[in-house]
């Protein structure tokens, strides 16, 4: 079965920041990768996460629309829409 992936759109890019929104079907991945950067995401719907780590950990959390958290750079993982819904959200990265 193959793997839905996220509609990553590019909002802002320059040497200071960079702000993608990220739009997932139910089931829809990221894709493994890996921050760059430290990064603030601000959910605009209800996003109930399962998150995959690179030692097979895996955990679900749920962040409502409206709220926000910080990350540091160097964070590595796979963000998967495990909700019924459609979500969104926008991740900020302070790139200088």
């Amino acid at each position: 079965m193959s793997k839905t992936e996220a509609l990553a759109s590019q909002l802002v890019s320059d040497d200071r920041t960079r702000v993608t929104r990220f739009d997932f079907e139910p089931g829809a991945e990221t894709g493994w990768h890996r921050h760059e950067y430290d990064y603030v995401i601000v959910a605009l719907t209800d996003c109930h996460m399962r998150l995959q780590d690179p030692d097979g950990g895996e955990r679900e959390t749920h962040v409502p629309a409206g709220s926000a958290y910080r990350r540091d750079c160097g964070v590595e993982h796979n963000v998967i829409n495990a909700g019924t819904a459609a979500m969104s959200f926008i991740e900020v990265e302070i790139v200088g």
